[in-house]
């Protein structure tokens, strides 16, 4: 089975969760799309759910089906958030942004009452810090938050498009790809520091949420942890 059919089973595995009257946090990312498909075909066939999401790509795929839409600014709890994720390690703490959503992915992660974070096999790790982590950074002076992380000893790359201009978030942000040079020891420590940097708005470490992961396997098989 590859990688796409995996991703297609665990999202709708995750879709099995909803019940009418929630409010559904959506998160980002290829895995999340296969959840948004069948929350979509549900609603069709008559479920009733509110939806707030953390990008504008979400958003307007689950769009297609008329969902009634809750407005951020107004919302302080969601009943439940599904999202992916880029690395989980034991302690069910994650590395996320590898679609760029990350600041806004947190907020909705610590609004949520339940988080269903829904991966394939390849991304659960003893240890975080294969896969770069996204920092979200203010465009205004970014050459200078950039080099306090370099300071500290944190290398990587902004993130650009294929014309070279940088990447943007939803928010009008800029992403700084860190790269480490090897597995994190201590992943709340790197947060610490890097938090505490002017023009750091945020970054993709994810520590003790109130998350349950299903994992597709490559057997086919979906493993809920």
């Amino acid at each position: 089975m590859d990688t796409e059919q995996l991703k297609k089973r665990a999202g709708e595995k995750a879709a099995e969760r909803l019940e009418n009257g929630m409010l559904v946090g959506l998160g980002t990312g290829s895995t999340v799309f296969y959840f948004i498909e069948k929350l979509i075909e549900k609603c069709k066939e008559g479920l009733s759910v509110t939806i707030v999401s953390s990008s504008k790509r979400s958003l307007d795929q689950a769009m297609q089906a008329k969902v009634s839409l809750a407005d951020m600014d107004q919302v302080t709890h969601v009943d439940m958030t599904v999202d992916g994720a880029d690395e989980i390690d034991g302690q069910r703490w994650m590395i996320k942004g590898g679609g760029g959503a990350l600041l806004r992915e947190k907020i909705l992660a610590v609004m949520s009452k339940e988080i269903v974070i829904i991966v394939d096999d390849s991304k659960i790790v003893q240890r975080l810090g294969k896969h770069p982590l996204p920092v979200e950074i203010l465009p205004f002076g970014h050459l200078a938050t950039i080099d306090q992380m370099h300071l500290l000893g944190y290398q990587g790359k902004l993130r650009v498009f294929e014309s070279g201009k940088p990447y943007l978030t939803d928010n009008g942000n800029y992403i700084y790809d860190i790269h480490f040079q090897g597995l994190r020891s201590d992943p709340k420590k790197d947060h610490e520091k890097l938090i505490h940097i002017p023009g750091v708005l945020e970054t993709g470490f994810f520590f003790d949420l109130p998350i349950e992961i299903f994992v597709a396997q490559s057997d086919g098989q979906i493993k809920q942890i």
